[in-house]
């Protein structure tokens, strides 16, 4: 059976007004701008600041930051109008809290798993974050701490919850997603280079793909 409340979808890494448009043609619900110099889908504030002001009312405009500090986050939450906070670094269950009362905006945790050993991070950060992302642990070596479109083993995280919403990432494609919900109960889940023709540019068709695929997904025991 599908799920009695379709699953939301983030679309990460937008750069173009294009991608807008056709995030709000496929009907998702959060859009991510990267605010990272290493990744090349990272944003200028005076160019984010642009792409939000075509974003339709109703989707969550949410900024991703890595390891930012006061100053840097000062800066950001100025010059762009957003709804949601990603921190996506080694930020601490102390930081986040600090941020979000520093903030006043929810707070999303990125928390990167590979194995059985990282999974009590995600209730430690379940305390303190609004939502929690579960992605694919980044190499040892990788310059960008996301983003690289690794997967993990969906099976670690099956059938668990927590006590704030959360999203599933790491590797997920119009072709994998409906897998990845049905093993895993994803009540969101989150996508960029799993729609993309090259780094930080969006395929349309891909997107709506991927969305599609994502709203038809079934729960484990479907």
């Amino acid at each position: 059976m599908t799920q009695d409340i379709p699953t939301q979808v983030k679309i990460c890494g937008i750069t173009e007004r294009s991608a807008i448009a056709a995030c709000h043609a496929a009907d998702v619900n959060y859009l991510g701008f990267v605010f990272f110099p290493k990744s090349p889908r990272h944003l200028s504030y005076e160019a984010a600041a642009a792409l939000a002001a075509d974003v339709p009312q109703g989707m969550v405009k949410v900024a991703l930051t890595v390891n930012a500090d006061n100053a840097a986050l000062d800066a950001l939450t100025a010059a762009v109008p957003l709804d949601m906070l990603q921190l996506h670094g080694k930020e601490s269950p102390a930081r986040v809290a600090e941020i979000k009362a520093r903030y006043g905006l929810p707070v999303m945790k990125a928390v990167g798993i590979a194995d059985a050993a990282d999974l009590p991070a995600l209730d430690d950060y379940a305390q303190v974050a609004d939502q929690i992302l579960v992605d694919a642990k980044a190499p040892k070596d990788a310059a960008l701490p996301g983003g690289n479109g690794l997967a993990f083993d969906w099976r670690l995280i099956a059938g668990r919850n927590w006590p704030v919403p959360w999203m599933l990432a790491g590797g997920l494609t119009p072709e994998n997603v409906a897998e990845a919900v049905r093993l895993t109960g994803a009540p969101q889940v989150d996508v960029s280079s799993g729609v993309e023709v090259a780094p930080g540019r969006k395929d349309p068709d891909l997107i709506a793909g991927f969305a599609a695929a994502a709203r038809d997904a079934t729960f484990p025991d479907g």
